[in-house]
C-alpha cells in the first residue's frame, strides 16, 4: 500500500548548526535539483523538530498517475545509486549521501516527524483501489457530462428556434418595408406623372384658345375698319359688329381673369407640392427609424433570451449584462412608442396635405372647364358635324359598344386592344377621315385605359402631347411660361 496523494522520503539531509539550531538545504532548492532530474515534484517540505532540520524532508508529486511515475522513477533512482530504504536502515556509513524512497504503510504508521506528516496529509492506497477510484470518478464524470452535454444541446436547440424565428422575422419586417417603399415610389411618381401630363394638355388648350381669341379680335377690328371706310349705313350690321365686339372684348377679360386665376392656383399648387415632397421625406426617415428601432429591439430580445438561458451559470458579470440589456431594451420599446405617436400624426398630415392637393387639383380643373376650345367653335360652325360629334359622345358613353378584342402574345400575357374591325370605327373613318378617326379613337383608348364609371367622362389634367395624364407639377412650369408669353404680347400690343 502507498500514501496517497504519492509521496515520497528524503533522507539524511546535510544540516549544520547555526546559533544552536540544525539548519539545511531549503525545500525550494530540493525540489528545483529533483526537477532537473526529471521527477517534477509538487513541493518539498522539510520536517522539523525542537532542535531545528530533522535531516528529513517528504517530497509530494502530483495525485494522478503521471505523479505515481514519477514518484517510482524518484526511487529507482536512489536505489539504482544504492541510496534506497534499505541501504538508509543498513548503512551505518552513510557521510553526506542523500536516500530516498516512496512512502508506504509501514512509513504511514511509522512513530514520528514522517509519520505524523503522513498522517496529516494523505491515506494508504492499492494500486488497484486507486485504478477503482478513477474508474469510479471517470464514470461519474463521464455521466456528468453527458447530462450536460445534452442540457446544453437542448438549450442550443432552443436558442438556434428562437435566432431562427428571428431571422425570419427580421427578412419578413426587411422585404415588407422594400415592398412597401417600391410601391409608394412608384405610386408617387405615376401621381405625378400623370398631374404633369395632364396640365400640359390644358396648357396647350388654354394656348390654342387664347390665340383663337386674338385673331378673332384681330378680325373684328380689321372688319370695323372696313366699315368705316365703306361708311356702311346698315344699323343692323353695326350693332351686330359691336356686339360681337363686346362678346370678344368679354371674352378677353374672362381669359385675363382665368390667366390670373390659374397663375394663382399654380403658384399654390407648387408650394403645396414642395410641402408634401418635405413631409414625405420625413415621414421616410421616421419609418426608417421605426424599422431599425424595431428591428434592434427584436436583437436585443433574443440577446436576452440567450442570456437567461446562460443565467443558470451562476456568473455575476451575466447578471449584470442581463440587466442592463433589460434596461436599455426598456428604453429602446419607449423611444419606438414616441416614434410610433410621430409617424401616426405625420401620417394623418400627409393626408390631410393630399386633400388640400386633391382639391387644388378639382379647383384648377374647374377654372379651365370654362375655357372655350377651338373644337367647340369648329362644332357651332358647321351644325351637320355638330350633331355627328354628339352622336359620337352618345357611342362612347354606350357601355353596350366594346370595340376591343383580346390578344395573347408569343409569352403568353393577354392584353385587350382595339378592334380596327368594328362596323361603327369603319363607317367613321370612311365619312370623315383619318384625323377625326384618330381622335375617337384616341379618346375611347382613354376612357378604357382609365376605366371611367359607366363610359361617362371625367375631368383630368391630360398631355395630349405624350397621351397621359399630366403632373402638377408641369402644369405649374407650363403655366408660368405661358403667363409671361401673354403678358409681353399685351404689352407690345
Amino acid at each position: 500500500m502507498f500514501v496517497h496523494p504519492w509521496m515520497g522520503i528524503i533522507a539524511n539531509i546535510p544540516t549544520t548548526v547555526q546559533g544552536g539550531k540544525h539548519v539545511g538545504d531549503s525545500g525550494r532548492k530540493l525540489r528545483e535539483e529533483f526537477t532537473e532530474k526529471g521527477f517534477n515534484p509538487v513541493r518539498v517540505h522539510p520536517l522539523w523538530n525542537r532542535h531545528g532540520h530533522s535531516g528529513f524532508a517528504i517530497v509530494e508529486f502530483s495525485k494522478e498517475w503521471d505523479g505515481f511515475n514519477n514518484a517510482i522513477m524518484f526511487e529507482r533512482s536512489f536505489e539504482a545509486d544504492h541510496c534506497g530504504k534499505k541501504d538508509f536502515y543498513r548503512s551505518r556509513r552513510r557521510r553526506d549521501k542523500l536516500y530516498g524512497w516512496v512512502a508506504r504503510e509501514d512509513d504511514y504508521h511509522s512513530r514520528g516527524l514522517i509519520g505524523d506528516y503522513l498522517h496529516r496529509n494523505g491515506d494508504l492506497k492499492t494500486v488497484s483501489e486507486k485504478e477503482a477510484e478513477d474508474q469510479r470518478k471517470d464514470s461519474k464524470l463521464l455521466t456528468t457530462l453527458a447530462n450536460t452535454l445534452e442540457t446544453k444541446n437542448m438549450h442550443l436547440k432552443e436558442m438556434e428556434n428562437k435566432c431562427n424565428e428571428v431571422s425570419q422575422s427580421i427578412s419578413t419586417l426587411m422585404e415588407q418595408k422594400d415592398e412597401m417603399i417600391k410601391a409608394y415610389n412608384e405610386e408617387t411618381k405615376n401621381m405625378q406623372q400623370n398631374a404633369h401630363d395632364y396640365l400640359k394638355k390644358i396648357s396647350l388648350e388654354h394656348e390654342r384658345t387664347t390665340r383663337h381669341l386674338y385673331d378673332q379680335k384681330r378680325k373684328l377690328e380689321q372688319r370695323e375698319k372696313e366699315l368705316f371706310h365703306r361708311k356702311a349705313q346698315n344699323g343692323a350690321e353695326t350693332r351686330k359688329l359691336k356686339h360681337e365686339k363686346m362678346m370678344n372684348e368679354r371674352a378677353t377679360l374672362e381669359q385675363k381673369k382665368a390667366d390670373e386665376n390659374m397663375l394663382r392656383l399654380a403658384e399654390e399648387q407648387k408650394r403645396e407640392t414642395e410641402k408634401l415632397h418635405r413631409e414625405i421625406i420625413e415621414l421616410e426617415k421616421q419609418l426608417d427609424a421605426k424599422q431599425a428601432l424595431e428591428l434592434e429591439i427584436q436583437r436585443m430580445k433574443g440577446a436576452l433570451q440567450v442570456m437567461q438561458h446562460m443565467e443558470g451559470d451562476g456568473e455575476p458579470e451575466m447578471k449584470t449584462k442581463m440587466e442592463a440589456i433589460e434596461e436599455e431594451l426598456k428604453e429602446k420599446e419607449e423611444e419606438l412608442d414616441d416614434l410610433e405617436e410621430l409617424n401616426q400624426a405625420l401620417i394623418v398630415k400627409e393626408r390631410k396635405t393630399n386633400d388640400e392637393l386633391e382639391g387644388a387639383r378639382k379647383e384648377i380643373i374647374n377654372s379651365l372647364k370654362d375655357v372655350s376650345t377651338p373644337a367647340i367653335h369648329w362644332c357651332r360652325e358647321n351644325k351637320k358635324t355638330a350633331k355627328q360629334c354628339l352622336l359620337w359622345q352618345e357611342y362612347l358613353r354606350d357601355p353596350s359598344w366594346h370595340p376591343f378584342k383580346i390578344v395573347t402574345d408569343k409569352e403568353g400575357n393577354t392584353k385587350e386592344i382595339l378592334d380596327k374591325e368594328d362596323e361603327k370605327l369603319t363607317t367613321l373613318k370612311t365619312e370623315f377621315g383619318d384625323e377625326v378617326y384618330t381622335s375617337v379613337t384616341t379618346a375611347f383608348a382613354q376612357m378604357n385605359e382609365y376605366k371611367t364609371s359607366g363610359s361617362y367622362t371625367a375631368p383630368a389634367l391630360w398631355n395630349f402631347n405624350e397621351g397621359r395624364m399630366a403632373t402638377l407639377a408641369e402644369l405649374v412650369e407650363h403655366l408660368l411660361k405661358q403667363w409671361k408669353q401673354q403678358k409681353r404680347k399685351r404689352c407690345r400690343r
